[in-house]
C-alpha cells in the first residue's frame, strides 16, 4: 500500500488503519478548474494524485487525498502569504464553513473508488488580535483554510459535524470501510 503523500498529518492518520504501507508523494501540480464545487475539485485532485503515483507502481493499493476549506461557495486552499491568511480567518470567523476531503483508493487489480467527506466547522467570533497571534505562531501558513483542527486552530473551532480527521485531512472511518469492503486490509 502506498500513501500518495507527504503530509504527515496523513502519514499519522493512515497509521490509525494499519502500519503497512509506505510514502511516496505525488509530484503533480494542484490546479482546480474555474468554478468547480468543493467536493468535486477534491475528487478531481486525488484522483490525479493516485493516478500519478499508480502509473509507476502498478499492481499495488494507492491512496492519495486532498482537502479544501470551503465558505459560501467559495474554495479557501492554503494561503499564499499572512495577509491572505488574515483573509481567510476573518472570512470564517464566527461563522459555519465545510471542510471536503477527497480520497481516491487505486486496487491492486487497477479498479478506482473516488469519494469525498464533508465536515461542517463552526469558528468562534475572532478579533484581530486573536487572528495576528494565531499566523504569528506559523500554524496556519501550510493549512488549507489557515488552520489545523489538531493544533493551536482547535481553540478557534466553537463545534464540529462530522467527521474531526475529515478537518485533519483523511476521512478515516470511511477510508477504512472501503478498504475493508475490498479486501484491502
Amino acid at each position: 500500500m502506498i500513501l500518495a503523500s507527504a503530509s504527515p498529518r496523513r502519514r499519522e492518520l493512515l497509521g490509525l488503519i494499519t502500519d503497512n504501507f509506505k510514502i511516496i508523494p505525488a509530484k503533480g501540480e494542484e490546479d482546480i478548474p474555474e468554478g468547480s464545487a468543493p467536493e468535486d475539485a477534491v475528487r478531481l485532485l486525488a484522483k490525479q494524485k493516485a493516478e500519478e503515483i499508480y502509473s509507476e507502481h502498478r499492481g499495488e493499493v494507492i491512496i492519495a487525498a486532498d482537502t479544501v476549506v470551503a465558505i459560501d461557495g467559495k474554495i479557501l486552499g492554503k494561503p499564499r502569504d499572512e495577509k491572505n491568511a488574515a483573509e481567510m480567518l476573518g472570512a470564517l470567523s464566527g461563522r459555519r464553513h465545510s471542510v471536503f476531503t477527497g480520497v481516491c483508493v487505486i486496487f491492486a487489480d487497477g479498479n478506482r473508488e473516488v469519494f469525498a467527506e464533508e465536515t461542517a466547522v463552526d469558528f468562534y467570533p475572532l478579533s484581530e488580535r486573536e487572528i495576528a497571534e494565531y499566523i504569528a505562531s506559523g500554524e496556519p501558513m501550510d493549512k488549507a483554510g489557515a488552520y489545523g483542527i489538531q493544533g493551536r486552530g482547535a481553540l478557534l473551532i466553537k463545534g464540529i459535524v462530522g467527521d474531526y480527521y475529515n478537518v485533519m485531512g483523511l476521512p478515516v472511518g470511511r477510508l477504512n470501510a472501503v478498504l475493508k469492503s475490498r479486501g484491502s486490509l
